[in-house]
């Protein structure tokens, strides 16, 4: 079994603490480090654990880290662990800086351990039953809003939320981005709260994402539209719909939605369909499968190398956001 400590023990990273205490066929929990005298208080109120007063110790105990601090401290966290060949599973985004996402990649290479990155809607029932539908989209929306929280406004909203979307997006268009365009603005903090994308493929892929965290209600939809089909993904209630075109074959039935596309063409047949999408947590799950990766020596699902892709590219998307200045809102 293996033995894992959590760094870290603001709100995410109770939900962590509670978590692997619920995996307890598949780890050891240890122990956490959190600097806060209040974290830890509620954390050892909360599920009785051993609070480390010093990092090096935690990591000296266990095979492998839960990272769920500040971004700023990801790097510093990981890289020490790392130099300890100590497995680690990292909050996204997966470091501050593109470059400390290198680094780290490099010392997990030499260290030969695994780095798992928590892109949690990976793991989402909701996404993982619509990917065996997807087959090569070629336009992708994507809505990510979110009532207003001061926590993680210390980032822009590119890096808080839309960050999600885009390793969503990665992971089915395996394409190279040939061309970005954004635009966003701060309305409540120091960095934009609102913003807007768009990113063009090498293979002729678009798409168009959209994230707000100023907004009067939640939403995390995302819509895929490829030959054929058009795939709606809801992160938030956990629901797919797969509307797909089919070629009619001999007399359709009266029930049926069709489209006759002109002469000489054959006639469609709309068909929907709502599967039953299986209750799971997807945090646990990622958690699970990271443990997974370790005793089986496979990649994780969500890697370094994705999280740090993902990294790139709302690097960029903040770039052209400051290229554009500030859109006008009148109106939110």
């Amino acid at each position: 079994m293996l033995k894992i400590g959590v760094l870290g023990a603001g709100h995410l990273g109770k939900i962590h603490i509670r978590l692997l205490l619920e995996l307890n066929e598949r780890y050891e929990f240890v122990g956490f480090y959190d600097p806060d005298d209040n974290n830890a208080a509620s954390a050892i109120e909360q599920f009785g654990v051993t609070r480390y007063e010093d990092m090096d110790a935690l990591l000296d105990a266990v095979d492998c880290i839960d990272i769920v601090t500040p971004t700023i401290s990801h790097f510093d966290c990981a890289s020490k662990a790392l130099r300890k060949s100590k497995h680690v599973f990292i909050e996204k985004p997966v470091t501050e800086t593109v470059e400390e996402a290198k680094a780290l990649e490099s010392l997990a290479h030499e260290a030969g351990v695994k780095v798992q990155v928590g892109h949690v809607e990976r793991f989402n029932p909701a996404f993982q039953a619509a990917v065996p539908h997807f087959n090569n989209p070629m336009f992708i929306e994507t809505h990510r809003l979110a009532q207003f929280n001061p926590r993680g406004t210390d980032v822009p909203v590119v890096l808080d939320l839309m960050i999600h979307d885009l390793d969503a997006i990665l992971s089915v268009v395996k394409s190279g981005v040939k061309r970005i365009s954004a635009s966003g603005v701060a309305v409540v903090s120091d960095t934009p709260d609102i913003a807007n994308a768009r990113i063009e493929f090498d293979n002729g892929c678009v798409a168009n994402l959209t994230s707000s965290r100023i907004s009067m209600k939640n939403m995390r939809k995302s819509r895929f539209f490829q030959k054929d089909a058009y795939i709606s993904v809801d992160f938030l209630t956990k629901e797919l719909e797969v509307v797909r075109m089919e070629n009619v074959e001999g007399e359709p039935d009266p029930f049926d939605m069709v489209l006759e596309l002109g002469e000489g063409k054959p006639s469609k047949k709309i068909s929907f369909d709502k599967p039953t999408i299986s209750e799971s947590n997807a945090i646990k799950e990622e958690l699970d499968t990271f443990c997974t990766a370790i005793e089986n020596d496979t990649t994780p699902i969500v890697s370094i190398e994705d999280g740090k892709a993902a990294l790139e590219i709302a690097h960029q998307i903040v770039e052209k956001i400051k290229a554009s200045g500030s859109l006008v809102v009148d109106n939110i």
